[in-house]
């Protein structure tokens, strides 16, 4: 079950014992005298240790038989990490599980993504989660549709629908099997959130985060008309499925708080699971510090911003245009000119948010790569390379020749990127961390990570020498390239 049962299983009865919150989601405790599965900060009193068993998922869990604790509801637990195990198949499957690719239940179609075997696929995922990735989706599903029960007044149905469950009749199964009891039946409307316009979900993370420090990388770069930092929420214009919609994310205490404005039901889970991206909020801290606390440059940094996040993007294309703007300029130049070419070629925005006047909110979609195909982009200040480069890129991503699906190998991906004319390694390496999540990619040419390690009377770093120092980095070099940026005046692109 463990992949050092010994090892884990020591550190995780010293956690379920002192009901430490660094390991909440990252194991369940079975306790074999109930049949339930709990979280390590579950409030009820501690089993004996020869009743219980650890388990790396909850899904895993679940696949030994045992259902979710009510109490301490698992549902809730921050997300376990998209790195888990070291297998990068693993990391491309939960993302692409994450994002609905298993709700039709077609395991050999998301194995042929991945470019694996279905047998193999299994052997991985029971290596690394303990479960299988019916089983892993299946947990998704249960576990969203229990914090909509929980937390919203939607319809049943509509629940069913948004969880990926097809129909109600087997949502009822699912239920019935798992906790012994309908949805209906479980419903509390007390823990009900207060309606409010547009669907509203709660998000766990790991502590510590932080995310004034996101909403300040987000607020600098903001594209006019698409997204804005307002009184410390974030809202952005999305279309997801052909249907437009915003998001709207806050602070909420030990967690934050989504509103999904305009969205159909059924695109909840991938929306949500997006904007966990977006902000991060799988990531888990203690690993990340374990390694860059050991360099004595960055130990400060980090200790100053110990919840230090990699922000995403809600649209691989739409990051990549702006890297281009953001070549040899400043944040605030490529964001006028972002904002400029959403003016001209963005479509409107019919979907309102409520208590923001027409002109306070998003009010355009970013635009396609087919709109940019043939942009003409020198009357609004962009120099003709770039202009080039964007619709090069555009022509690649209608050809087929590009995408940023989470399956692909970031290698990969970064080759057929820098394949582009225009395109060098800093764009990709910007792309790869954040709209492909890579917590690795680092763009070692950039001048504001070079510019970090400058000292009285000493030659700035090259390139090579930050390469290579940041080896020792790894797999962590996108959060030592954002505490890096944080520490001087230029913030990355």
């Amino acid at each position: 079950m463990l992949r050092n049962p010994d090892t884990d299983s020591k550190i995780y009865e010293q956690a379920r014992l002192s009901r430490d919150a660094r390991f909440d989601g990252r194991f369940f405790i079975g306790v074999k005298t109930t049949g339930i599965y709990c979280r390590p900060v579950c409030p009820a009193n501690s089993p004996k240790s020869e009743n219980i068993s650890f388990y790396p998922t909850a899904a895993a869990a679940g696949e030994a038989g045992y259902r979710p604790c009510l109490r301490c509801r698992p549902e809730c637990a921050p997300g376990t990490p998209a790195w888990a195990g070291t297998s990068t198949t693993v990391q491309r499957g939960l993302r692409l599980i994450a994002d609905g690719a298993l709700d039709d239940g077609d395991i050999e179609r998301l194995a042929e993504r991945l470019g694996v075997t279905s047998r193999h696929l299994r052997r991985l995922f029971t290596k690394h989660l303990g479960a299988s990735p019916l089983a892993v989706a299946h947990t998704q599903r249960l576990h969203f549709a229990k914090r909509l029960i929980d937390q919203t007044t939607l319809p049943m149905t509509e629940i069913a629908i948004a969880s990926g469950f097809g129909s109600t009749r087997r949502f009822n199964d699912a239920f019935r099997n798992t906790y012994g009891r309908t949805p209906r039946e479980l419903r509390d409307r007390r823990a009900i959130m207060k309606p409010s316009a547009g669907l509203t979900v709660q998000l766990p993370y790991r502590a510590p985060f932080d995310l004034q420090n996101l909403l300040e990388f987000f607020s600098v770069r903001a594209i006019p008309g698409v997204e804005l930092v307002l009184g410390g929420r974030y809202l952005r214009s999305i279309v997801f499925d052909g249907e437009q919609g915003v998001i709207d994310l806050r602070d909420d205490g030990d967690q934050v708080m989504l509103t999904v404005h305009g969205a159909r039901t059924r695109s909840l889970l991938p929306i949500i699971q997006r904007v966990r991206g977006i902000f991060d909020l799988d990531a888990s801290p203690d690993d990340v510090s374990r390694v860059l606390l050991q360099d004595k440059h960055l130990k400060p940094l980090l200790k100053r911003k110990p919840g230090i996040r990699v922000p995403g993007a809600w649209d691989g294309f739409e990051l990549t245009v702006r890297a281009i703007l953001g070549q040899q300029v400043s944040v605030a130049a490529a964001t006028t000119f972002a904002g400029r070419l959403v003016k001209r070629y963005g479509e409107k925005l019919e979907v309102a948010v409520p208590g923001l006047g027409e002109n306070d909110g998003p009010s355009l979609i970013f635009p396609r790569p087919e709109k940019l195909l043939r942009a003409r982009l020198g009357d609004l200040g962009v120099i003709r390379s770039r202009a080039g480069t964007i619709r090069r890129v555009a022509k690649a991503v209608v050809d087929g020749e590009i995408s940023f699906d989470p399956a692909q190998s970031v290698d990969e991906f970064c080759r057929s990127l820098v394949a582009i004319k225009g395109i060098g390694e800093w764009t990709a390496s910007y792309v790869a961390m954040r709209a492909l999540k890579d917590p690795d990619a680092f763009p070692h040419t950039d001048l504001g990570l070079l510019r970090a390690f400058d000292a009285a009377g000493r030659e700035r770093m090259k390139p090579a020498e930050l390469r290579e120092r940041a080896e020792s980095w790894r797999p962590w070099r996108a959060y030592a390239a954002l505490l890096l940026w944080s520490s001087g005046e230029n913030s990355g692109g």
